[in-house]
Formats: C-alpha cells, structure tokens, sequence
C-alpha cells in the first residue's frame, strides 16, 4: 500500500462523519427546533439564535447531501478519485468559510456595541 492510496482512504473514510454530524445538525435544527448550535461564538450564541437558524440548517443540509452524494458515486464507481476528491475538498472548504461568514453577520463588531454606548448615554 502506498502512502497516497492511505489517504486516498482516509479521505473516503472521513466523509462519513463528516456527512453525519453536518446532516445531524440540520436535523436537530430543522426538526427539533434545537438552535443550541447556530452560530456560536466563543460558545455564546447570538441575541436571536432562531433568526439564523434557517441559514444554519440549509448550509449543513446543503453540504451533507454534496458529501452523501459524492459518497454514493465513489460506491458506485462512477467518479475518478481527482473529481470527488475535488468536490470533498472544496464542499468542506466552503461549508467552514459559510459558517464563518454567518458567524461573523451574528455576532458584530460594530453597530451594536455603538447603539449600546448611545442608549447608556443620551
């Protein structure tokens, strides 16, 4: 065994927790109405969780169907390794930078910070 078909199967491998915990999430929040989860920063969640929550859930039910998806093709033989490895890689990529993204809109810098001094202070 060569050290590039190891990875080969440790990425292969690593797409089925992957799927599970993100289509989890999207269960927990779409189903159980669960918004424990949506947004966290620093482990603290935004003012108004349930507002994000949607946008939470259809970033985890969107990139957990593309990596079940990519798993089916490998099961069925259908894709070569650079092509689903490629959709792998850039699927995780872009569901941790959409995290980010909304993370960062949740809890802001600016604005609230400022409306607070200025209710304080008349």
């Amino acid at each position: 065994m060569t050290i590039s078909v190891a990875i080969t199967w440790i990425l292969f491998l690593g797409l089925f927790p992957i799927a599970f915990f993100w289509l989890r999430r999207a269960w927990r929040i779409l189903v159980g109405r669960d918004f424990s989860e949506v947004a966290l920063k620093g482990g603290v969640s935004p003012a108004a969780p349930e507002k994000y929550a949607p946008y939470v859930a259809a970033i985890n039910l969107v990139a957990g169907g593309i990596v079940v998806a990519v798993i089916l093709m490998i099961v069925i033989g259908g894709i070569a390794y650079d092509i689903w490895s490629a959709i792998a890689g850039s699927t995780i990529w872009m569901k941790f930078l959409a995290d980010y993204i909304l993370r960062q809109h949740a809890h802001p810098m600016w604005g609230k910070k400022k409306q607070a001094a200025s209710k304080d202070h008349p």
